[in-house]
């Protein structure tokens, strides 16, 4: 099993787990046989981030303020310690995940959380030692990040480079993006002990800013970071983004959106356009491609990044409702979680659900 994760060992069968050049896209539709999924979990409450551990068991964040273990069988076992004032109201909770590059020697985990009362919320991430089960030695990572019903982004990773990356939202005020003394609509970047590294652009944990919504982030087999954004929402939706991150740059929120353009601020690679939402999430690169996850358009998008121009094909459209988060296991498979217990979705009996998909049986 998993270091610092003691999931029990079954002899049984699997068991499903149970909780008691700037374009837009050229669209391909494509469809998937129920035989390329495997449902691997059931009865979860908006699970929202995976990481993988070293032997390929889950931790698996759930909004409202849980962190569970699945073994690769099916087990699930829930992970104590977590001593945080999670809020889930609107878009925040308990969000992002990732495990320190060196996990197998210090058994770091890294969770990005909003907490605070509704008047006054704030974004932070923090750092435990997974002992057996259990969390332990909480560490402050960064703090103060403007906090929101919505646009809270939340995607924590780290990159080739061992530094953590972290995606947030303008926290519902269009010029927090624009301002790069507040770290609400920026990519941040930082050591792993929260520290600024001496190379950041501005001397402050800010990577790039001009951000509405980020919440996916993924690097190419190039070292390129690929950013998934939420566009305009409410009457006037659509114009969700891909971008390509590039240190220090301003990606136009509010001033441009769409295809537009103006000088020092960088126009996505794609974009949903003005009459679809994709309203994107978490991303994975797989071969050429870049995986993300639909919400509203309730679809896994593949865009195909190693193209001129770059191509977007749909995959199980409207089959598993809202899918938050993609991550690449370490299996090759593709896992998705499911998000229709957010309260914008419509939730079946087995929501919501972590599925497996096998990227090279997608037509």
């Amino acid at each position: 099993m998993g270091q610092g994760c003691q999931i029990p060992a079954s002899t049984e069968p699997p068991v499903r787990a149970q909780r008691a050049a700037p374009i837009q896209p050229e669209i391909i539709s494509a469809t998937s046989t129920k035989s390329d999924i495997e449902v691997l979990a059931t009865g979860l409450d908006t699970p929202w981030d995976i990481a993988f551990l070293p032997a390929g068991d889950m931790l698996v964040t759930e909004r409202p303020g849980r962190l569970i273990g699945i073994s690769r069988n099916g087990t699930l076992v829930p992970i104590g310690g977590l001593d945080l004032d999670v809020r889930e109201r609107g878009e925040g909770g308990l969000l992002g995940i990732a495990l320190h590059p060196d996990y197998a020697s210090n058994t770091y985990v890294y969770l990005y959380f909003t907490a605070g009362t509704d008047n006054a919320l704030t974004g932070r991430v923090v750092r435990y030692t997974l002992s057996g089960n259990t969390l332990t030695d909480r560490t402050v990572i960064v703090d103060g990040i403007p906090g929101a019903a919505y646009h809270d982004g939340g995607r924590i990773a780290f990159g080739p480079d061992g530094k953590l990356y972290v995606t947030t939202g303008d926290a519902g005020k269009d010029q927090n993006a624009q301002d790069k003394t507040s770290l609400a609509g920026k990519i941040l970047r930082l050591n792993d002990d929260g520290s600024t590294p001496d190379d950041n652009p501005f001397s402050t944990a800010v990577w790039t800013y001009g951000h509405r919504n980020p919440q996916g982030l993924a690097w190419d087999d190039r070292g390129r970071l690929w950013a998934t954004e939420h566009g305009r929402s409410g009457i006037l939706s659509g114009y969700d983004e891909l971008n390509l991150i590039e240190k220090g740059s301003n990606y136009g929120w509010p001033t441009i959106q769409g295809n537009e353009k103006k000088g020092g601020m960088i126009t996505p690679v794609i974009n949903s356009g003005a009459t679809e939402t994709w309203a994107p999430s978490g991303a994975a690169y797989v071969d050429g491609s870049l995986f993300f996850a639909g919400l509203r358009g309730e679809t896994l998008y593949e865009a195909r990044v190693d193209a001129t121009p770059v191509t977007l094909t749909k995959h199980l459209s409207g089959q598993y409702g809202r899918l938050r988060t993609v991550v690449l296991g370490p299996d090759g498979m593709l896992y998705l979680t499911t998000s229709n217990r957010d309260g914008r979705g419509n939730p079946v009996k087995d929501d919501d659900r972590i599925i497996r998909v096998d990227p090279k049986q997608l037509k």
